[in-house]
């Protein structure tokens, strides 16, 4: 499930829920709503590209991914993760989500 969120005037984001409703993903913010629709609409194809997911771990040991558009840009950030599997459950369970999206 995908919410779009108005965050200021001038900024919008978008959260992927996992079907118990826990984002599990947080998107960058966009300038506007239209742009949010059109990142939102190509995220099914590029779920078949190589290369779109960063691994991390940040300061505290902890792990999350980033998503990246095709040309390199980030689209968002996961949530952390105590381990690395976790980290990867979290990448499948995100391109579940996103290929189950009207």
């Amino acid at each position: 499930m995908i919410e779009v969120l108005k965050e200021t005037d001038d900024t919008y984001r978008f959260l992927l829920k996992s079907t118990n409703g826990q984002a599990i993903f947080s998107s960058v913010p966009f300038a506007d709503e239209k742009e949010v629709t059109q990142i939102i609409a190509g995220l099914r194809p590029l779920m078949r590209k190589e290369g779109i997911f960063e691994r991390k771990t940040d300061y505290e040991g902890k792990f999350l991914f980033k998503l990246k558009s095709a040309s390199g840009s980030p689209i968002g950030t996961s949530r952390l993760f105590d381990s690395e599997a976790g980290m990867e459950n979290g990448i499948k369970n995100l391109k579940k989500q996103i290929n189950a999206l009207p």
